[in-house]
């Protein structure tokens, strides 16, 4: 299986792309250490950094997108329900209906899909809104770029459950029980956390590619996403119930793990 991440920016500077091939297990192994006749045991897979491209556009990630298995993107792949009946509603003069108050509460389910409420519920924390933060300009590019791989015959499904999905880095990293704080402004801190994920995970070769991954955040994120990607892959990640896939596939839909690291790689 080959599994890439895209940790996307307004512009290809600041955008970054890792590819990952892992080797599936071939069955059971017998237990090192024990003697002959001894139990075996089962074998894991292995998983290896084989590219990690920074400065990476559109027509890059269409054509990696015919050669994986899983293509896991780091941005929102669409926005709120409510928001956009909100936009459509404004812009054609409509009254807003009269129960709302323009309070905070309202404007949160303008600002937030389905989706950010259930990492919010996973990880205590809101992703940016894509309705109100910065983060509107890089989803319009990934409406564009997803639009690019359509065109190459590859279905979309915001969903997630066709080839491209939609991954957040920071929120994986936490599920996995690796503590976040600091690492994309530091890169002290960065190689710390890089430590501690190849502690959790002693069967990812990064190819020599640690140094590139200490000096940029981005390329930090989309081998994290990569490997996120994985989970999706082989349905470690909780998709949205039947009550919420049509919304989903409107609003988009993150692929939170639901395992440990060694769950990407450990069949049992």
């Amino acid at each position: 299986m080959i599994t890439a991440g895209v940790d996307l920016a307004t512009e290809p500077k600041g955008t970054a792309l890792a590819v990952i091939e892992w080797s599936e297990p071939t069955g059971r192994v017998a237990d090192r250490g024990a003697g002959a006749g001894a139990a075996t045991a089962t074998a894991t897979a292995a998983a290896s950094l084989t590219s990690l491209t920074l400065g990476v556009d559109d027509a890059l990630v269409a054509d990696t997108a015919e050669r994986v298995d899983k293509l896991g993107i780091d941005c929102a792949f669409g926005w709120p329900d409510d928001f956009v009946e909100f936009l459509v509603a404004h812009h054609e003069g409509q009254a807003l209906d009269p129960g709302v108050d323009g309070g905070i509460d309202w404007r949160r389910t303008l600002a937030y899909r389905e989706t950010d409420r259930v990492v919010r519920e996973r990880t205590g924390r809101w992703p940016l809104s894509v309705s109100t933060d910065r983060l509107g300009l890089t989803a319009m590019r990934a409406a564009g770029m997803l639009a690019r791989i359509a065109e190459r015959g590859v279905p979309i499904d915001r969903s997630g459950s066709g080839l491209v999905v939609e991954i957040y880095p920071v929120a994986s990293l936490r599920l996995w029980g690796l503590v976040t704080a600091g690492y994309r402004a530091d890169a002290l801190r960065r190689a710390e956390l890089i430590d501690d994920l190849l502690a959790a995970a002693p069967w990812f070769d990064m190819q020599g590619f640690r140094p590139l991954m200490l000096g940029s955040t981005d390329a930090f994120d989309a081998v994290v996403a990569a490997l996120a990607t994985r989970a999706a892959a082989v349905g470690l990640v909780d998709p949205p119930g039947e009550r919420m896939l049509a919304r989903a596939r409107r609003e988009g839909w993150v692929a939170l793990p639901n395992g440990s690291l060694q769950s990407l790689v450990d069949p049992r």
